[in-house]
């Protein structure tokens, strides 16, 4: 399922960039530009995590974000904020806030942390899977068709991703990510060609993991090998 996102922003420039670098990860974004139109939007829907400006058009999210944490505790809240006084800090984190990001920051910054807090609120589990496909991320271990292969900690979190999406299309930028979350290091496309090209020799099963022009990659379900695969 997909994580739906809350972001309360005024500044439409930054606006934008969030939702775009949200979206590109896979996250699904509603964006308000004031409190008011927040209140109306969580209303109606829940949300899996909330980015929330303080300093809005018509006034603090303070209230708002303690009226958040009481109608949805489980909500992950975190304050994206030009305010890096420590009394704005302390009374953030007392409200029940999860995160508090002192603008500017980095994207991949943000996108771990947002990762981070959501994999605390929903471990892994320990087995993922997928036809024949069956992984063990704590053990980086999978099995394909009963044949157990061992995956280096970057692969294993690429695969974890493409299993958790099995069927649907992963952008680069996502997996570039995955890469990010798993090694702390910014890489290229091309050193992404590369660990999928590995990946895809130690499976050894063609077509289980097929690239969509411009688009991204797919996992697609494999029920079983052909002779010439076996």
């Amino acid at each position: 399922m997909t994580t739906r996102i809350l972001l309360v922003e005024d500044d439409q420039l930054t606006a934008k960039g969030l939702e775009y670098l949200l979206e590109r990860a896979g996250y699904a974004v509603t964006t308000a530009p004031d409190l008011a139109s927040a209140c109306i939007i969580i209303a109606d829907s829940h949300y899996d995590v909330a980015l929330l400006d303080i300093s809005l058009p018509d006034g603090e999210s303070f209230d708002f974000a303690n009226r958040l944490k009481a109608t949805f505790p489980e909500t992950i809240l975190i304050f994206l904020t030009a305010k890096d006084g420590e009394d704005d800090i302390v009374r953030g984190l007392k409200l029940g806030a999860d995160d508090y990001i002192v603008k500017p920051f980095r994207s991949r910054e943000l996108l771990l942390r947002i990762r981070n807090h959501l994999e605390r609120q929903h471990p892994a589990p320990s087995t993922l899977s997928c036809g024949i496909v069956t992984l063990r991320p704590e053990s980086n271990e999978v099995e394909v068709a009963g044949r157990g292969i061992m995956l280096t900690a970057l692969e294993t979190k690429l695969l974890s991703c493409l299993l958790e999406n099995a069927g649907h299309a992963v952008s680069r930028a996502r997996l570039l990510d995955e890469i990010y979350a798993a090694t702390d290091k910014i890489v290229t496309d091309n050193a992404l060609t590369v660990y999928l090209k590995r990946l895809r020799q130690k499976l050894s099963v063609p077509g289980l993991i097929e690239t969509l022009k411009n688009t991204g990659y797919r996992l697609n379900e494999i029920s079983e090998l052909t002779e010439t695969e076996v």
